[in-house]
């Protein structure tokens, strides 16, 4: 698993200048049309953690529980002008405490969504992760980038390039359900999922290729259900119309896909850092298949990149919601 300062967002201040795309604003229009999370935020004790959650808050889709030393989220608060005095504020002397409390909460049933703060990701994954106290299901946990890249018309997810390392078939299993769970949940209609890998003709040489034929035929038999698989393909005919047609390749996937799943964390986060860094993206990040999704960002995130990241957490709990509703009647 990644430190958080390895997952590769781009700094707060937009170091690139390049103007705001629609992508972002369109999640987040969205979630303002749903009814706001009660969203549990772990150690909110820098300004752009604390101003993420509190813009959030501004605009509706969430309502913010802080947790972490009060004297010091009160004080980065007054220091930035950040109104607070609305919020609830539980108390936790530092940041392992404030993860471990976090964690708690979200247990007791007091929020539907659990975001980090300025705390470093080991810290408060250790704690969701924990095997009696923790917010572990039967479903692997994985991470998937929301990224919003300007030259490239569809907002991208990318999984899982911060969580599992080199995962096997049955947790890649999990890594693809769960995008497609986010994907749909969140109201973007049947995801095309494109099984990445170096080449797009499966052979015993790269591993990875046979990983994606299988789990393409998984979905044929049910294992994945809810988005429509093909691979292997490489990311060039995965991304490109023009590449797949040069290549031959016909599925309702090549071209057009909107879920990359790369073969393991190394390849994920080169990707997810060349579209940071080179086509100017921006990376909003959730992590699934705990009790709740979880709003990981990193510390240098924009405000811009956590409310997305809030946005889309929203959307997926507000789907859990209604779907919970709709099996009690």
């Amino acid at each position: 698993m990644l430190q958080d300062s390895e997952i590769g967002a781009t700094p707060s201040g937009d170091p690139f200048g390049h103007p705001p795309q629609s992508k972002y604003e369109k999640l987040i229009s969205m979630a303002k049309e749903v009814r706001p999370a009660t969203t549990v935020v772990a150690n909110p004790c820098d300004e752009n953690s604390l101003r993420g959650a509190s813009a959030a808050a501004e605009l509706g889709i969430i309502v913010p529980i802080l947790v972490g030393p009060v004297g010091k989220i009160t004080a980065v608060a007054k220091q930035h002008g950040i109104d607070i005095a609305r919020y609830e504020l539980v108390d936790a002397p530092h940041s392992e405490a404030a993860a471990a409390k976090a964690v708690e909460l979200i247990r007791q049933s007091r929020g539907e969504l659990l975001m980090k703060g300025s705390l470093h990701t080991d810290e408060l994954m250790r704690e969701v992760t924990a095997g009696t106290t923790g917010l572990r299901t039967a479903r692997r946990i994985s991470h998937v980038f929301i990224m919003d890249v300007p030259t490239h018309s569809e907002t991208l997810f990318i999984t899982d390039a911060a969580i599992n390392i080199f995962p096997d078939l049955e947790a890649k299993r999990d890594i693809v359900q769960n995008a497609i769970d986010l994907f749909t949940h969140g109201g973007l209609g049947t995801p095309r999922v494109a099984i990445l890998s170096a080449v797009e003709t499966v052979t015993p040489k790269i591993p990875s290729t046979i990983e994606a034929a299988a789990l393409c035929k998984m979905a044929e038999r049910g294992q994945i259900t809810g988005g429509i698989l093909d691979g292997p393909l490489a990311f060039d005919n995965a991304v490109s119309p023009q590449a797949a047609e040069i290549k031959g390749i016909k599925s309702a996937v090549a071209g057009r896909a909107q879920i990359l799943v790369v073969p393991d964390l190394e390849a994920g986060n080169m990707l997810a850092k060349n579209l940071t860094f080179l086509a100017k993206a921006d990376a909003a990040g959730i992590v699934l298949g705990a009790r709740v999704p979880i709003i990981l960002t990193s510390r240098a995130d924009s405000v811009r990149s956590r409310m997305a990241s809030c946005a889309v957490a929203v959307l997926y709990a507000d789907a859990r919601r209604k779907t919970a509703a709709l099996a009690a009647a």
